[in-house]
């Protein structure tokens, strides 16, 4: 007879889970050399330790049998591989559970409206998962108590850029506005009532989220530069970035390398911005321009001469269960 303790279930409460997944190391090696032991001689012949990729995919194959036990005995399940994500329809009432690493859970927020998402790390020791509060284990725990609207969640601000011709972009990190390749980005912005041409190796706009990430490293560069020229005091709190809330009311851009010349200017180089006002940058690149989310450089927007991109507050907000 078993000693486990039936799953809780919250009285009339019959809510779907679905639980997206991806795929660890080795099996995406595995994918593209076809045999584990293919695999296996590729790695080895570069020098680095199989044996990790071992215990990675080992760790996070428990992790995924353990949720996959637990959603058996929840009963409405379904299981997607992230690939699918841009075709599979939510329904409102969707539970979802992400298995892997942070840029996961980034990834599928910008999927959903409104639905609870939990992050599940698969091997605690290996990712620090700061969106991933949970253990696979945790999950009997916490399904009853996200389906009865019993556990506390986390909104997150996410960006959208919305292009003239009526295609659009979330992000839940970051936008970057800009060149394909290492060019320079020729753009008109506006901001703060003011517009001027520029030419910079292109922008940022950073949600609350990302405010830890890719415009901190650009932001604290700056700063680091300001203060070896004795532009800045050292020890001053003024000049040190602090990143802001994941429910932000507001999205920050940040210009890298901005280049000042007889036509380009450099003083809109960075600044906060709301719904009342968005940000307008209007391109200028013949062919290269792009704007992309998250880091994800394959899903991106053409942004050529003449096409204007209005940077702005997404009316939808994440919402991560912790």
């Amino acid at each position: 007879m078993s000693n486990t303790v039936p799953m809780a279930r919250p009285g009339g409460v019959e809510r779907k889970v679905v639980l997206i997944t991806r795929r660890t190391r080795l099996e995406e090696l595995v994918a593209r050399h076809n045999t584990l032991a293919q695999a296996k001689f590729y790695i080895e012949h570069l020098g680095a330790e199989f044996g990790d990729y071992l215990m990675e995919n080992e760790a996070y194959s428990h992790s995924l049998r353990v949720a996959v036990q637990t959603l058996q005995e929840w009963g409405r399940y379904q299981m997607l591989d992230r690939s699918m994500l841009s075709n599979f329809v939510f329904s409102a009432s969707d539970i979802v559970v992400a298995l892997g690493q942070d840029g996961l859970v980034a990834n599928i927020l910008k999927y959903l409206n409104g639905q609870p998402l939990v992050g599940i790390n698969p091997e605690q020791g290996r990712w620090d998962g700061i969106l991933l509060p949970f253990e696979a284990k945790d999950l009997r725990r916490v399904l009853p108590e996200v389906a009865a609207d019993r556990r506390g969640i986390k909104s997150v601000t996410m960006a959208k850029a919305t292009l003239s011709d009526g295609q659009s972009l979330v992000a839940v990190n970051d936008l970057f506005i800009g060149p394909r390749s290492h060019s320079s980005a020729l753009y008109e912005i506006s901001y703060d009532g003011k517009t001027e041409f520029q030419s910079s190796s292109g922008l940022i706009v950073s949600t609350g989220l990302g405010s830890t990430a890719w415009i901190k490293s650009v932001v604290t560069g700056s700063l680091a530069i300001a203060r070896s020229m004795g532009m800045a005091n050292q020890k001053s709190d003024r000049y040190r970035y602090e990143p802001m809330p994941w429910d932000s009311p507001t999205l920050e851009f940040a210009v890298r390398e901005p280049f000042p010349s007889r036509t380009s200017k450099a003083s809109l180089i960075y600044g906060q911005f709301g719904s009342n006002e968005p940000l307008r940058i209007r391109s200028r690149m013949p062919e290269a321009g792009v704007i992309f989310s998250d880091g994800i450089e394959s899903d991106f927007l053409r942004f050529t001469a003449g096409m204007e991109a209005i940077v702005s507050i997404s009316p939808v907000q994440g919402r991560l269960v912790y």
